[in-house]
C-alpha cells in the first residue's frame, strides 16, 4: 500500500475514525497506528483499497474502545460548576488538537450523536458506524467483530434504535424542549438574566460526589445559587447537547469524546413549565446504567 493511496484517503478514514471514537486526536492516533500496518501488508490483490483501509482503521478503533473498557476511570475534581480535571493523559491529547476544530467537527456530526454513540457497546458502534455511516456491508464487519452477519445487524438495530432519537416526552413536549434548549443555550452564552428566568424559585440541583469531591452528594437550592454554579460550568457547556435521559429532558456533556456529565430535569407542572430539579450525574456507575437517546 503505497502512502499516496494512504493520502488520498485519509479525509474518510479520519471521519470514520472520529465517529468510532469521538475524539480528533485518538481518531489521528487510530491513523498513525494504522498506517504501518498497511505499509507491511501485502496489498496485491486488494481491489478495493479504499474499503480495505477503512477495515484496518476500524480495526485499530476497535481495540482503542475495547481498551477504554479496562480502563480505570479518572475521577473528577474540582467545586461544582468549574470545568472537569483533566489526567495528565487527557491532558496531552487534548493538547495535540485545536479546540476550535473540535468544537467545530463535534457540531458538525452532531454532539447529541457523539453522545450517544459513547454509550454504545465496541460492536454496537462498530456496525452502527460502519454499516449506517459509511455503508459497509455486514458481511465485512462480521469478521471484525468475530460474529455472524446476523448477529452484527442485530447489533447496528440496537444502536440504531438509540441513535435514531426518541419521541419526546408525553408531558408539554414542546416546552420543555424549549426551556430546555434555552438552558443550554443560557450556559454557553453566559447569560445570566436568561438562565435564571428558567429556573423555578426553589429549584433544587442534586450533584452526586464524582462532580464534587465531597465524602456526600451536593444539594443547592434556590435559583441564584443554581444560575450561578451552571455559570461556572459555561465552558464545557460549549460540548454539551440536548439528549433524553431514561425518557426525561436532559442534556449530555463531553470531555476529550467520552461522556462524562449528564443533567436530567424537572419541572413544574401548568404554565411556567419552570425547571424545579436538576440532578447532575457523573459517577461511572451510574453514567453506565443511564439510557441516553438522541432528542428527536
Amino acid at each position: 500500500m503505497t502512502g499516496e493511496i494512504f493520502e488520498e484517503n485519509r479525509p474518510r478514514l479520519r471521519a470514520v475514525a472520529y465517529r468510532m471514537l469521538g475524539s480528533l486526536a485518538e481518531a489521528d492516533d487510530a491513523l498513525q497506528e494504522a498506517w504501518p500496518r498497511a505499509d507491511r501488508a501485502d496489498t496485491g490483490d486488494v481491489e478495493n483499497p479504499a474499503g480495505w483501509l477503512t477495515t484496518v482503521v476500524a480495526r485499530v478503533c476497535l481495540n482503542m474502545l475495547r481498551s477504554r473498557e479496562h480502563r480505570r476511570e479518572e475521577p473528577l475534581e474540582g467545586p461544582l460548576g468549574e470545568p472537569l480535571a483533566e489526567s495528565e493523559a487527557a491532558r496531552s491529547v487534548a493538547d495535540a488538537v485545536d479546540p476550535e476544530e473540535e468544537a467545530l467537527v463535534a457540531d458538525s456530526v452532531g454532539l447529541a450523536l457523539l453522545v450517544v454513540l459513547d454509550t454504545l457497546s465496541p460492536a454496537e458502534r462498530l456496525a452502527f458506524v460502519l454499516h449506517d455511516m459509511f455503508g459497509v456491508p455486514f458481511d465485512e464487519i462480521a469478521p471484525m467483530l468475530e460474529r455472524t452477519p446476523a448477529a452484527v445487524r442485530q447489533s447496528a438495530s440496537r444502536a440504531r434504535r438509540r441513535v435514531r432519537g426518541a419521541p419526546l416526552p408525553q408531558a408539554d413536549p414542546v416546552r420543555q424542549r424549549r426551556v430546555t434548549g434555552a438552558y443550554l443555550a443560557a450556559t454557553r452564552s453566559g447569560d445570566f438574566d436568561a438562565l435564571l428566568a428558567l429556573l423555578h424559585p426553589h429549584v433544587v440541583l442534586r450533584a452526586d460526589r464524582m462532580v464534587v469531591p465531597t465524602p456526600e452528594p451536593i444539594v443547592v437550592t434556590g435559583s441564584r445559587p443554581v444560575a450561578e454554579g451552571a455559570m461556572a460550568s459555561m465552558g464545557r457547556a460549549r460540548f454539551a447537547d440536548l439528549v433524553l435521559v431514561d425518557g426525561r429532558p436532559g442534556m449530555a456533556m463531553l470531555e476529550n469524546g467520552r461522556l462524562r456529565v449528564v443533567l436530567r430535569f424537572t419541572f413544574e407542572a401548568g404554565d411556567s413549565g419552570l425547571i424545579t430539579g436538576i440532578d447532575v450525574i457523573a459517577e461511572p456507575e451510574r453514567l453506565r446504567k443511564l439510557e441516553l437517546t438522541v432528542w428527536s
